[in-house]
């Protein structure tokens, strides 16, 4: 099963370059729909697919790659910490823009071998290079001090994950990658992003895009709500004061 999907692939990538001479990438996951369900513990993606160079007769020659899974974006403020008079108070804070709910980085080298710091900012090759997008007047040093917190919480949490190394290459031809998802990965579409890089520079890129949804009763309460808000919220409503009423005519009874 393997050898086939490999030989689609490869025949994929072949025709595409009969009508060009760059570098080719032929993305592929193994699961385009993530189903969340009642008791949903995770999933693992297998991402992979081929790269070839037309210049070389079809083999890919010395290139890295990098594939970065992203997870929808969302407005994140952080607050920090701060122990006043014996209690632990909110000191400060501040907003970010565009924070990824989850985020990874395989590559078949070490990032910083691969290629420089301004590269790896402009692809986000890496968890120190997401483009977070602060928002407000805030000194810079704190403002990176601020991130650089989000992003340690979010490592924690599982969410935010860096696996140099987690590239293997087969054939100079075929590459594949696994990424582990928690089980708190939010909902959402997410993007596979896979660069070829040679000498520091990225030659080739493609995407592939992966939805994660809630299934069954779960998922069919969040259609309801986001299809029918009015007579969810007057059912939930109802329901609340239906709870209410009956606990108490039970407590009244005894």
């Amino acid at each position: 099963m393997r050898l086939a999907a490999r030989l689609v692939l490869l025949a994929a990538a072949w025709g595409a370059l009969t009508a060009q001479r760059e570098p080719v990438l032929v993305p592929a996951v193994s699961q385009s729909l993530i189903e969340v369900r009642q008791g949903f513990t995770g999933a693992r993606l297998l991402l992979y697919g081929a790269v070839v160079d037309p210049q070389s007769g079809g083999r890919a020659g010395d290139y890295d790659i990098v594939v970065v899974l992203k997870g929808p974006t969302a407005p994140v403020r952080i607050r920090e910490k701060e122990r006043i008079l014996g209690i632990w108070a909110n000191a400060g804070s501040s907003d970010f823009r565009s924070v990824p709910s989850f985020f990874a980085v395989a590559s078949s080298r070490p990032i910083d071998t691969i290629v420089d710091e301004r590269t790896a900012a402009i692809y986000e090759l890496g968890t120190d290079f997401i483009q977070l997008s602060p928002s407000g007047q805030i000194d810079p040093e704190e403002q990176a001090r601020y991130a650089n917190g989000l992003v340690e919480l979010r490592r924690r949490q599982g969410l935010f994950q860096e696996n140099p190394g987690g590239v293997s290459i087969a054939e100079k031809v075929l590459y594949q990658a696994r990424i582990d998802l928690p089980s708190t990965v939010t909902t959402g579409s997410y993007t596979a992003e896979t660069f070829a890089i040679s000498r520091g520079r990225v030659v080739a890129s493609a995407t592939a895009r992966i939805e994660v949804v809630k299934a069954g009763l779960e998922g069919q309460v969040v259609t309801a709500a986001q299809r029918w808000s009015f007579v969810y919220g007057m059912g939930a409503i109802a329901l609340s004061l239906g709870m209410g009423w009956l606990a108490g005519r039970l407590f009244a009874r005894t």
